[in-house]
């Protein structure tokens, strides 16, 4: 499995427990990213696939821009693997 494939794994469980934690609002939650990126960063195997720990404001705002980008495009391809590249692209060490 290549580190963009498991980084989309990465962000793939992330959603799943996005969701679990925040079951009671539906997943809704405004701060997603801010969310995203602590889990990421701290609970997560993102930091060693990348090679490095990215600032986490950083992240924060590469997931928004990631999320405007993927929906402004109507891609149908799975969010985590836009974002597994576009991470890796700018973070990998």
């Amino acid at each position: 499995m290549t580190d963009t494939a498991r980084i989309a794994d990465v962000l793939h469980e992330a959603a799943e427990t996005h969701h679990v934690v925040w079951r009671i609002t539906d997943g809704d939650d405004p701060d997603w990213a801010s969310w995203y990126a602590d889990w990421l960063l701290n609970l997560s195997e993102l930091p060693e696939l990348l090679g490095g720990k990215p600032v986490r404001s950083h992240l924060v705002h590469t997931l928004v821009q990631l999320d405007r980008d993927h929906v402004a495009s109507g891609s149908s391809e799975r969010w985590e693997d836009v974002y597994a590249r576009r991470l890796a692209e700018q973070f990998a060490a």
